[in-house]
């Protein structure tokens, strides 16, 4: 279905209605007005439509039988392939808790029946030109290689990731790559409320620790209703690490013990990150002094910042 579609002649829409009548109505008019239309009549053609398709944006009728609208919505929007395309909600339901239910799973706007084809039609516009724009900042992000998400706060559903952002967050925290991680969502609140309560202050990135891997969270922008980019950046010192275990025949876990010693960490903070025991850091740091052949933390830190920057490239031993 999507290879025989061509994408550089018009936008695709895809309406979703149970009643035929609707359906033509609404296909006559889009088509009228240059768009690729494609329909569905109930829940799980919509989905399958959806999916090998991926249109560019979507009008979804909120009742339905058997699967409703919200549901066909939550869906989408819990697949990666489709999270990102928009949802207008065709509904008579015009009550605060039904509005509320088509932004909850995850619509971008909604218009009542009867349908009024110049409104759908200009609402069309407005959203394929947003998501226009947002789709070439993000191919941008993702072509120069950039770590960076998107999340909805009030869900802390991820909505949208580039392929380095979601590779990071699958590395550093278990669970699904679709869902924020809790520590996140929560540093996001904060950071919200700080800049609501002093909006020049600093806010101060969310550092997860991982061995002596940092991965690095900040705060970016506002990137639609409740959404805010996340820029990640991972700092890792492996290089530093493998020098030390070369230069002085360390263990792993040694040379990654005598890399926060220069960090200035306590054993306690060592132990911290490792997950484990002060014992069983004290234990590693003995043998760490033993073949370095020094008796203080800071002999070892200050032998050891030597030889790695005598075995850095441009630098004369």
């Amino acid at each position: 279905m999507s290879s025989s579609l061509d994408r550089a002649a018009a936008d695709i829409v895809l309406i979703v209605d149970d009643v035929p009548e609707n359906l033509s109505v609404l296909h006559d008019a889009l088509d009228e007005s240059g768009y690729t239309v494609l329909v569905a009549t109930n829940g799980d053609a919509a989905l399958q439509r959806a999916r090998q398709a991926v249109p560019d944006i979507i009008l979804l009728d909120a009742m339905m039988p058997g699967m409703d609208g919200f549901e066909v919505s939550r869906r989408l929007k819990a697949d990666f392939s489709t999270q990102h395309i928009p949802i207008i909600f065709m509904t008579g339901l015009t009550e605060t808790e039904h509005v509320i239910a088509a932004f909850s799973a995850g619509g971008t706007d909604y218009v009542t029946k009867p349908i009024r084809t110049g409104e759908v039609i200009a609402r069309i516009a407005t959203h394929l030109s947003s998501a226009r724009l947002m789709r070439q900042a993000r191919s941008a992000l993702d072509a120069f290689g950039q770590a960076t998400i998107a999340v909805r706060v009030a869900t802390g559903r991820v909505t949208w990731q580039t392929a380095l952002g979601r590779q990071l967050l699958m590395r550093y925290f278990e669970g699904e790559a679709e869902m924020a991680p809790t520590p996140v969502v929560q540093w996001i609140d904060q950071s919200l409320a700080r800049h609501a309560h002093a909006p020049d202050a600093l806010l101060p990135p969310l550092v997860v620790v991982q061995g002596a891997r940092r991965l690095i969270f900040t705060l970016h922008d506002q990137t639609g209703d409740g959404e805010w980019l996340l820029v990640l950046r991972e700092e890792s010192d492996a290089a530093v690490i493998d020098a030390l275990m070369a230069a002085f025949r360390l263990t792993q876990r040694e040379a990654e013990v005598l890399y926060w010693v220069i960090k200035g960490k306590t054993n306690k903070d060592i132990a911290d990150i490792f997950g484990s025991s002060p014992r069983t850091v004290h234990k590693h740091l003995e043998h760490v002094f033993e073949k370095l052949g020094v008796e203080t933390r800071t002999a070892a830190a200050n032998l050891a910042m030597s030889k790695v920057r005598a075995a850095q490239p441009g630098r004369e031993s």
